[in-house]
């Protein structure tokens, strides 16, 4: 393998979907992801023998492999090396916006605010809601498929609302037998679509003010592209939050950032 064009590669295996990066030299190379499903192992493996074919590389020249999310653990076959979902956003975040004081990831199953130092650059508090699938993206997709329109339209309907309905319960399964009576009661979709997203922005919002994230915030994770979360968010807050170029992939980033500084005179560090 050529040190001076060292590949490194982050797997970041979320509970919805998996994301995988390839960075030469710190610098992405190429992006690929698709559906987690059932079966962590295989989409994994999959994707990043597709990832390595589409570039023309084999396996001998990855110098480091590092895995994070969900299904971290799933791929020993890959990698053995690790890292949590915190210092993963937290790098990859940095990769976009060095400044980056406070994150916000959203992701699939589990919703993260997490606060940096500013001059160590390291994290130094975060709040995870990883109990419930309120505030994160199982919560949009089960909301929208009460309200029986596609999970990629619900935040461009809630933007539609000027008068958003009150979803008071924090619970998934409660949430969704409410918003299927506000609409019986005659409620029109978009205004329960609103409310939908104010619910999601309360709860991350006081995870937020627990642990006094100040700006710059980031807001990564695959929610980070729905436009009504992003602005709920910011009237909750009372803040203005960044949106990195691709947000979906921020773990993934930092992951294979992370392989990159691990790896030493052409040694994978375990």
């Amino acid at each position: 393998m050529n040190l001076i064009n060292m590949y490194t590669v982050g797997i970041d295996i979320g509970s919805l979907a998996t994301k995988i990066v390839l960075l030469s030299e710190g610098k992405i190379i190429a992006m690929i992801q698709n559906r987690s499903l059932h079966n962590f192992s295989a989409i994994g493996t999959q994707l990043f023998n597709q990832i390595l074919e589409e570039n023309n590389l084999t396996n001998g020249d990855i110098g480091n492999i590092y895995s994070t999310g969900y299904g971290r653990h799933s791929i020993p076959n890959l990698t053995s090396n690790i890292v949590t979902e915190i210092s993963a956003h937290a790098r990859g975040a940095q990769y976009f916006h060095p400044k980056v004081q406070s994150i916000i990831d959203i992701g699939g199953q589990d919703s993260k605010v997490i606060k940096i130092n500013p001059k160590s650059l390291k994290v130094i508090d975060f709040q995870m809601n990883d109990k419930c699938a309120a505030g994160t993206g199982r919560f949009l997709e089960v909301m929208a498929n009460a309200l029986d329109i596609p999970i990629e339209d619900l935040g461009n309907l809630a933007l539609e609302s000027n008068s958003p309905v009150q979803i008071s319960s924090t619970c998934t399964v409660f949430a969704e037998s409410e918003v299927i009576g506000q609409f019986a009661q005659g409620a029109a979709k978009h205004d329960i679509a609103a409310g939908i997203h104010n619910s999601i922005a309360k709860r991350i919002a006081s995870m937020a003010k627990r642990i006094q994230g100040v700006e710059p915030i980031v807001f990564c994770g695959g929610v980070a592209l729905n436009p009504a979360v992003k602005i709920a968010l910011e009237n909750e807050l009372k803040l203005k939050l960044i949106v990195p170029k691709y947000p979906q992939y921020t773990g993934a980033i930092g992951a294979a950032l992370i392989a990159k500084e691990k790896f030493k005179n052409g040694s994978k560090i375990l």
